[in-house]
């Protein structure tokens, strides 16, 4: 009788536990972390990933560059989990590159590659203006959610923490844990890897308007935090 009271309170304590994925972006963990490297995703990517673009400062960020090889070639950065996460709160803690024509982002993502569908979660910066934050999200491969806010200061000049809440009614997104934005239709169900990535944009003048070749710029990352259901 003890030991069938024992596990019922373990069953329920892990049942109502959350569980806590954080990262302090100080350095290369290959265990938890990919860099995308020697391939373009095409359309609108103006770039090819490059691992090199990845590094980490003295002050304890990850950095991520665009760079240019040669005459109009660039080359991008791309940092992703190996792991996939589902239902939760997902932070980061982060300063994007301010430039027309690219993105600096912090979301999640699973498609077509890993046997899914295409569900995304965005939190997008467009260089721009990074006065504002564009917040986004694709189910199933449709998109069409974008959310532009007023933050009210420029983002590009130092770190804040953004964030959104995903649960399977809704998506609630946050600055400096403020709530911005709210969706509820037509929420994404598949887990995704947790990505941010710096990259240019073509064929996009109208979204991001032109990028004038422009580089090196830089995007930096301090830590981010998964807290799942």
């Amino acid at each position: 009788m003890a030991i069938a009271l024992l596990c019922s309170t373990l069953l329920t304590t892990s049942a109502f536990a959350q569980w806590v994925f954080s990262e302090p972006l100080t350095y290369f963990n290959s265990s938890t972390w990919q860099k995308a490297d020697g391939y373009s995703n095409g359309n609108m990517f103006n770039c090819t990933w490059r691992a090199n673009n990845v590094s980490f400062t003295s002050g304890g960020q990850m950095r991520l560059a665009l760079t240019s090889p040669s005459y109009n070639k660039f080359d991008c950065a791309e940092y992703r989990s190996t792991n996939k996460y589902g239902y939760g709160l997902y932070e980061v803690n982060m300063k994007p590159a301010k430039n027309p024509g690219i993105v600096s982002s912090f979301f999640t993502y699973t498609g077509p590659t890993d046997g899914t569908p295409w569900d995304e979660i965005d939190i997008e910066f467009l260089g721009k203006d990074t006065t504002k934050v564009q917040f986004n999200y694709y189910t199933n491969g449709v998109g069409g959610h974008e959310a532009v806010i007023n933050l009210g200061f420029d983002a590009s000049q130092g770190y804040h923490t953004y964030a959104f809440d995903w649960q399977a009614g809704y998506i609630k997104w946050y600055v400096d844990g403020v709530l911005k934005h709210t969706a509820t239709s037509n929420i994404p169900k598949n887990p995704g890897k947790i990505m941010m990535n710096l990259w240019n944009g073509t064929g996009v003048d109208s979204w991001l308007q032109p990028y004038n070749g422009a580089n090196p710029l830089y995007a930096y990352y301090d830590w981010v935090k998964f807290t799942g259901n």
